[in-house]
């Protein structure tokens, strides 16, 4: 499913024009990563919960040359689906 697909989705959904859907989609999606940004955890209950955990720098190889790198410290955006989306998906 593409972000077009969705907000078709929400707009039938919500009965809203596509426009107006696009509108608030884009909205929810700044305001989850302004949310990750400013205060690393973002839960909502009965979908799951979205958390920024940081990487430590560790050793990996090239795939090509196989000669051996490092890979730097970085933020990653973790998703831990709660009990009801667990449960509708099965």
């Amino acid at each position: 499913m593409t972000k077009a697909d969705l907000v078709v989705k929400i707009a039938d959904k919500a009965n809203l024009t596509k426009a107006n859907a696009e509108r608030a989609l884009n909205a929810f999606l700044e305001a989850v990563e302004a949310t990750l940004v400013k205060e690393g955890k973002l839960t909502l209950t009965g979908f799951g919960t979205f958390l920024v955990e940081t990487r430590k720098e560790r050793k990996g190889r090239n795939p090509r040359t196989g000669a051996e790198i490092t890979i730097p410290a970085s933020k990653v955006v973790k998703f831990r689906p709660g009990k009801l989306l667990k449960e509708a998906v099965k």
